[in-house]
């Protein structure tokens, strides 16, 4: 058998099993799964899972299922589910199936039963809080239920009752009959099912005892025919647990194998559905699609192409150890795709009036439209003689080696001419008002005459008379992690990640179907929308500080 090659240690585990014709029986044949919880919106973390198990999909011919793990209704919602669906489908991740832990719910029980009949499960009285306290310690075994030997007959009416909803909520539980001396807690007698008198947002009010994770989970790939369990690496120390549900459950070879994998850490990111769920609640952003959150809403919604998430993921890797990966380097990714695809662009967040004395008339000026692109186009903007510059253009005081504007300098406007400031004009504030300039002919943008006027720098600019009045949003991490490392979430949160500037921008991009992004020259890459008024929002910032 030719197999693909391995490049990583996932892989390489599926090419010695192929290898030792574990899944002959099967026409080996693979199958893997992404299994969220529809609680909350998927993030970016989520995303390295995704091309994880795409990549298995890809390379082996593997079956792909989308599963809800959905076992907690209190929580789970059909929004939610939505989400997700919506995320891989804009990811381009085509799955084969998409099922539910809740399609389940009559076999995981009748396992469950099967589990009493065995000896292996027991209905178990103590609370919550007393389950825990007779749990044990790293160093200390736990102290057995005094529930655990009821015998199989009174465990299956008990448990028959609690389906039955004859007790409240949190009265009896059906607890694993495993050890409560093992060194691992997770196999310290775990709960199996609990009653929760709760409508469930797909199977509404029949049931009221709903099954634990940690077996649902295991169990369900096993009804589905998955080869591999691809989690991150928190699961690791319930892998014997997963293992355990699935022998004991009777079900034929090749049993599912679970594999742990790092997950994603990036700094200056909120990677919990449950704090991201807290910021949407309290309204500390606008929604769970708000552009600074690390949901693919909210990376969708910013401009981000999902070409370059799914480039990040790959250059970060597989690996079995933990690691923090720097935000930079997602933001690399996204600027290296944006670069290459988005149309240029200019706007001036700070605007600044800057009259040409001895220029007369308009016309149209040839601008190239993607440089980076062999064939990218040109188009016409129009010129005036009046433009707005971006008033960090412009020096009252230059320090040394100033390469822009200021009184008795010269500076080329962007695909125009190159200008000379002659004089200027202070506001009551005492802030430049207006800037008067002498331009040069003979110094068109693309004339094959050469021209001994010469500039050293190049500013954007928009048209005064032609040019938009703009609402430019920027963004920074709702974190702050390098400044407050250890400290609460709560802590450590950027009140001032969104600021507003309004400028100028050219008529071009007010043309433009929402979504499109641009570069801005010597700005940023920005996305176009017409939500409340014209608006540019931010993607990513030009400057890479990603060390390549």
């Amino acid at each position: 058998m030719k197999l693909p090659e391995a490049s990583n240690f996932i892989e390489q585990i599926i090419n010695e099993e192929l290898q030792a014709g574990k899944f002959k029986n099967r026409g080996n044949e693979l199958q893997v799964r992404f299994p969220p919880e529809p609680n909350g919106y998927p993030h970016i973390g989520h995303v390295k899972a995704m091309c994880i198990n795409y990549a298995i999909k890809e390379k082996y011919g593997a079956k792909f299922n989308l599963r809800m793990d959905d076992t907690n209704p209190a929580k789970e919602d059909y929004e939610y589910v939505n989400s997700i669906v919506d995320a891989l489908k804009w990811l381009g991740f085509e799955y084969d199936k998409l099922v539910f832990a809740s399609d389940y719910y009559d076999r995981l029980y009748e396992i469950a039963e099967k589990y009493i009949a065995d000896g292996n499960a027991y209905v178990c009285d103590l609370s919550a809080e007393e389950i825990t306290a007779t749990r044990g310690t790293l160093t200390e075994a736990g102290t057995p239920s005094p529930y655990r030997n009821r015998s199989a007959e009174e465990n299956l009416r008990l448990f028959r009752e609690m389906k039955a909803g004859k007790y409240p909520d949190g009265a009896k539980t059906l607890r694993a009959k495993i050890d409560m001396a093992s060194p691992n807690i997770n196999m310290r007698d775990p709960i199996i099912y609990r009653i929760a008198h709760v409508s469930h947002y797909r199977t509404g009010d029949k049931w009221c005892i709903y099954p634990m994770y940690d077996f649902a989970h295991p169990v369900s790939d096993a009804i589905e025919g998955i080869t591999h369990s691809l989690c991150s690496l928190e699961f690791e120390n319930h892998r014997p647990l997963y293992n355990w549900f699935v022998e004991k459950a009777g079900f034929e070879l090749p049993l599912p194998r679970q594999i742990e994998f790092a997950r994603l850490n990036i700094t200056n990111m909120l990677m919990s559905k449950r704090y991201l769920k807290k910021l949407v609640d309290e309204g500390v952003v606008s929604g769970w699609d708000d552009e600074r959150m690390p949901t693919i809403a909210g990376l969708k919604n910013r401009g981000v192409p999902p070409e370059a998430l799914k480039k990040f993921c790959a250059d970060i890797g597989v690996a079995k150890a933990y690691s923090v990966v720097s935000s930079a380097q997602l933001d690399s990714c996204i600027r290296d795709n944006l670069n290459e695809n988005a149309e240029r662009a200019m706007a001036v967040l700070n605007p600044l009036k800057l009259t040409i004395t001895n220029y007369d008339g308009e016309e149209e000026l040839p601008f190239d439209k993607n440089p980076m692109k062999e064939n990218g186009g040109l188009r016409n903007i129009k010129f005036s003689g009046t433009v707005y510059i971006d008033r960090d253009d412009f020096s009252l005081n230059p320090p040394p080696k100033y390469k822009r504007l200021f009184k008795g300098g010269t500076v080329r406007l962007k695909s125009a001419y190159i200008v000379r400031c002659d004089d200027y004009k202070l506001g009551e504030n005492g802030e430049v008002e207006e800037i008067f300039c002498t331009y040069f002919p003979e110094t068109r943008s693309g004339s094959d005459k050469p021209s001994e006027i010469k500039a050293k720098g190049v500013i954007q600019w928009v048209d005064a008379k032609y040019g938009k009045d703009a609402k430019f949003k920027q963004f920074k991490p709702l974190l702050k992690d390098e400044e407050y490392p250890d400290q609460d979430y709560a802590e450590r949160l950027n009140y001032d990640s969104l600021k507003t500037f309004d400028g100028k921008a050219e008529p071009y991009l007010f043309e433009s179907e929402d979504g499109k992004p641009f570069q801005l020259m010597r700005t940023g890459y920005y996305k176009k929308s017409s939500d409340n008024g014209f608006t540019l929002s931010e993607i990513v910032s030009l400057k890479d500080s990603f060390n390549k």
